[in-house]
């Protein structure tokens, strides 16, 4: 007979990891009745390293979906992409109105959501283990959780792949993200009467920036109020010299990211030289400006599976799609919605979850694919250096 959850009242999830990805799961469950809990590894509230993100519908859609509201505008209206060359003259423009959020306004208003009792710090997920339709979830604390379905929504570095799939790990790209944001008024005169109400490029022979403006720290999208966001694509090599700066002002070495105000001063004043040496004025200006940039390896990962028996893995810890995509949010959003809208439908757990996982699986490995072929062609990586790039060393 089939395992079904259609005999409970109120079927319950462990959420691992408390980023956006594990909030849109379990703001998406909560909306078809399940009881949700999250346990994220940081014993901190997350910070906002993430930036800047392009407004996509799949967002929207899983705000919708789970009745969560915002303060207000959900992010900043730009109109005309630009292309800015070296000497900072526009030399090409094109009406391509969107809307860019970040990562901040969506992680707050999804927190808020949800009890604050579902949202447990401090827990680092060890490993699971099945009996039938239930499922264990053991913490480094020692804690022990059971429950009807366990998510990794718990990134690239994810644990739980790691037991569904051991051994499978990104693979860095060849290129690294430096990342800024900016409180608006701290960029005057020439430079953001340009940028301002624009989404705006420069493409280098290996590197490309692009800046737009974000919500404000806090949630404000009146103008003056706003921060400016921008990343910088610069080619880095694996190796000692990746490891020399993804190694932060305290000597500890981290996985895939820096947050802001670990970069080394060092590092830092490299940034900016280079800036001086590639950049448009009015992005030498902008960079110039930013206090504590923070920067990311940029990373592939697909896999072959996203469920065993009631473990699931979604978002970044199925599959990581370059930043270009634009789709990285709005994958997660999408993954989130679709388990949640599967497993309302169905008497049948297994085949709603099977259903579900083919559907995805399709779709991440096409916005993979489309992110690394998009961003081979803006940093001029040929295919072959990309398929030889060892799985990412920490």
């Amino acid at each position: 007979m089939p395992v079904t959850l259609s005999d409970r009242s109120s079927p319950r999830a462990i959420i691992i990891g408390g980023s956006v990805g594990g909030l849109f799961t379990a703001t998406a469950l909560q909306a078809i009745g399940w009881q949700v809990d999250i346990f994220e590894r940081s014993p901190h509230e997350l910070d906002s390293r993430g930036g800047g993100i392009v407004l996509q519908g799949d967002v929207l859609r899983a705000f919708q979906f789970a009745g969560v509201k915002t303060q207000g505008q959900l992010g900043v209206r730009s109109g005309d992409r630009i292309f800015l060359d070296r000497s900072g003259e526009v030399v090409q423009r094109t009406w391509m109105p969107q809307t860019q959020t970040s990562w901040s306004m969506l992680y707050a208003a999804m927190k808020r959501h949800l009890p604050a009792s579902a949202y447990h710090h401090g827990e680092q997920f060890v490993r699971f283990e099945q009996d039938g339709e239930r499922i264990r979830a053991h913490f480094a604390n020692g804690r022990v959780e059971t429950g009807d379905l366990l998510i990794g929504a718990d990134g690239a570095r994810s644990a739980v792949r790691q037991q569904i799939l051991p051994g499978l790990s990104p693979r860095y790209a060849g290129y690294v993200a430096w990342r800024g944001l900016l409180e608006e008024g701290a960029l005057t005169g020439e430079a953001a009467d340009m940028l301002r109400g624009n989404f705006a490029f420069q493409q280098g022979p290996d590197h490309l920036l692009l800046a737009y403006l974000v919500p404000g720290e806090d949630e404000a999208t009146a103008p003056g109020r706003r921060r400016w966001n921008w990343v910088w694509y610069v080619k880095v090599p694996q190796g000692d010299a990746l490891s020399r700066l993804l190694t932060d002002r305290h000597g500890v070495r981290h996985a895939f990211s820096l947050p802001p105000g670990a970069v080394k001063d060092a590092d830092v004043a490299w940034l900016h030289q280079r800036s001086h040496e590639q950049l448009a004025p009015q992005f030498q200006q902008l960079v110039a400006a930013t206090p504590g940039p923070f920067l990311q390896a940029i990373l592939d990962l697909q896999t072959p599976r996203m469920v065993l028996g009631r473990a699931v893995v979604l978002g970044d810890a199925a599959f990581v799609p370059r930043p270009h995509t634009a789709g990285g949010t709005a994958k997660a959003a999408a993954n989130a919605v679709a388990l949640a809208t599967a497993l309302r439908d169905s008497t049948d757990t297994d085949a709603a979850l099977a259903a579900w996982q083919a559907a995805q699986l399709s779709e991440g490995i096409a916005m993979t694919d489309w992110g690394v072929r998009m961003g081979n062609q803006i940093m001029r990586i040929a295919a072959s250096d990309t398929a030889s790039t060892a799985p990412f060393q920490e």
